[in-house]
């Protein structure tokens, strides 16, 4: 019923409540000397801690944003709620009885402590169906995944019969009425409750209070198909701002500075039980920046560098996605964050059932770096012994360096991805710094936002204005236009000094096509499409620099032949710097061998090549 709580209630309250007790539960406080606690403000993102708590006084004030106010404040805009609901919350926290002077105007008053009172007793309820015979499949479902009646009974497991309104019946024999069951996302309008012949997790806040619950499928018959089903919105159930298993981890993810993210309820309680008391998981949705924010808050950390957040990905594609998209959102972290996989594929849970919990806690011990475990996955859908799928490499994984604000993760990133592709550093930190220049992705390789897309060319015809293809047109001209000055072995010269196809496709038609006369109209007529004709036919009457000699035309060739030794130099390079020489001796005096033999090719080539 809506109306004026007592000012001397609302006094006693004030009185009563110690603010650092109501804000610590949401936010990690430190003592800052002088009677004053601080912490990171929960009202803005920072790095830097500027939200500061006087317990003495009961205040709080964050010199970052402005907020500030009471205990009665905080609640008020912590937790969304009016004036009269954060007394009458904070009342109940302490047990002072609230008088309240009807006025006759608006809703009544504290529909959140309802809900949560509701969510409290379906919590109670639902624990005792769990013993019953009809929940035999959900004792057995724990019992396969080696969680016996007390570890159900620590997490508060419970499960909601098949009778479609034994809840709403159970509930309002407590005085319960549907309009705060259904606010609650107990009961459905129709009267049905909401959860039917499933296994329940109940889903709380740092408070313990039960914001909703978590349900899994058990019967085969469940007119659900989904696996999962959570509560729906409510005033008190957000799913982007909660996560499970808070309750229980609060405390030591604050005391640790660390966060383990899970992907399900059971690999929560698998951690837990194994000795990671720092596990939580979000709730019917994807770990998002909400999430984030809610655990820098309860670290507490101000450096980057002492706390960490780690994720469990499972092995496949789709863990590498959700890998991804916490890498583009990482700088909402004020931590270190990490990856820990399984190289089996099995989760948590499954790893505790087949190898114990040591195996657990290894697995969290093994993380590494959340962008080393993203580029890693970039890096190996490319050919790194290729020199262009290096660069491809290197390409999306600038698109990913360049997005990081943080300048000072930006050298560090540099160095390993150079490393993991082989490649000389600078090369690296120059493709960075233009995709940088270039807002990321749309650099010169990509199309701008508001460009026309690009006609489709066929990937065989090369384009005549390519600078880095010029050498290998000007040689298909000079082979072409003046056969006559290249000796019969083609100054040996081989398909493979060529990188496109297109010019490629021109040598091999000039080795398999007899020189005699009419030699042009026999290529010509040999080529297998009409897209190689007009290439040859291009090719012939485009004119050259200069009339070429033999010695013209061997310089061009040895530079062609050069262009692909360096080429291969830089491959092996790369090569020789991926090959541990103590793990594989025989691998590594082999390339450095390899590339002796090309440096010293490469050196005749460079004399032969400045002939002309």
């Amino acid at each position: 019923m809506a109306g004026r709580i007592n000012d001397e209630d609302i006094a006693a309250v004030r009185d009563r409540i110690r603010i650092d007790d109501v804000v610590g539960d949401f936010v990690a406080l430190r003592n800052a000397g002088g009677g004053s606690l601080k912490g990171l403000c929960p009202f803005h993102d920072e790095k830097t801690p500027s939200f500061t708590v006087t317990p003495s006084r009961g205040f709080f004030y964050c010199f970052g944003c402005g907020e500030g106010g009471d205990v009665i404040t905080f609640l008020q805009k912590h937790q969304n709620l009016a004036f009269t609901e954060a007394v009458q919350a904070l009342a109940d926290r302490v047990g002072i009885q609230l008088r309240i002077t009807d006025d006759g105007t608006g809703q009544p008053p504290g529909l959140r402590k309802r809900i949560l009172e509701a969510n409290a007793a379906a919590e109670t309820f639902y624990s005792s169906q769990l013993g019953s015979p009809e929940a035999i499949e959900a004792r057995l479902f724990l019992d396969r995944r080696g969680f016996d009646r007390a570890v159900a009974l620590h997490f508060g497991l419970g499960y909601a019969p098949r009778h479609g309104r034994i809840l709403r019946q159970s509930l309002q024999s407590q005085g319960f009425d549907d309009t705060t069951l259904k606010a609650a996302g107990l009961v459905r309008d129709g009267g049905r409750d909401f959860f039917v012949g499933r296994l329940l997790w109940p889903i709380r806040d740092s408070a313990q209070s039960v914001l909703g619950f978590g349900a899994r499928r058990i019967h085969d018959d469940d007119r659900l198909p989904a696996k999962y089903i959570n509560t729906p919105e409510t005033p008190v159930y957000k799913k982007s701002q909660v996560l499970y298993g808070l309750d229980l981890s609060r405390q030591a993810i604050g005391k640790r500075s660390q966060a383990v993210v899970v992907e399900g309820y059971t690999d929560v309680m698998a951690a837990h039980l194994a000795g990671v008391d720092t596990a939580v998981a979000s709730c019917g949705t994807a770990f998002g920046d909400d999430h984030a924010r809610l655990l820098q808050r309860l670290m507490g950390t101000t450096d980057g560098l002492h706390g960490e957040v780690i994720f469990t990905f499972d092995g496949d594609q789709a863990g590498q996605n959700a890998a991804l998209k916490v890498f583009k959102g990482d700088q909402n972290f004020i931590a270190q964050t990490y990856v820990a996989v399984e190289p089996t594929g099995m989760d948590p849970c499954d790893l505790r059932l087949e190898q114990g919990d040591a195996a657990v806690r290894e697995l969290v011990g093994r993380r590494v770096p959340l962008y080393r475990f993203v580029m890693e996955n970039v890096i190996k859908g490319y050919d790194l012994d290729r020199a262009d799928g290096r660069l491809a490499a290197l390409r999306e994984s600038s698109d990913l360096i360049s997005a990081i604000r943080d300048s000072s993760l930006v050298s560090q990133y540099l160095r390993e991805l150079s490393g993991m592709l082989g490649m000389d550093i600078e090369d690296v930190r120059r493709e960075v710094s233009r995709k940088q220049r270039r807002g990321g992705s749309n650099g010169p390789h990509e199309p701008q936002k508001d460009a026309p897309p690009p006609a489709k060319v066929d990937p065989s015809w090369p384009n005549p204005t390519d600078p880095a293809l010029r050498l290998e047109r000007d040689t298909c001209k000079l082979l072409l236009q003046y056969p006559l000055t290249f000796d019969a072995g083609w100054n040996g010269i081989t398909v493979d000094d060529f990188t496109h196809p297109g010019y490629q496709a021109v040598f091999s038609l000039i080795l398999n096509t007899p020189l005699v006369e009419g030699w042009a109209d026999e290529l010509r007529a040999a080529a297998p499409s009409e897209l190689l004709t007009q290439l040859i036919v291009s090719l012939l009457v485009e004119p050259l620099l200069r009339e070429p000699d033999e010695l013209y035309s061997m310089a061009h060739s040895s530079r062609l032949q050069l262009a692909r030794t360096v080429s291969r130099i830089s491959h092996c390079k790369s090569k020789l710097q991926r090959t541990d020489p103590v793990k594989d001796p025989a691998g590594h005096r082999s390339q450095f061998a390899e590339l002796t033999a090309l440096e010293m090719e490469r050196k005749r080539l460079l004399a032969a090549s400045a002939g002309e």
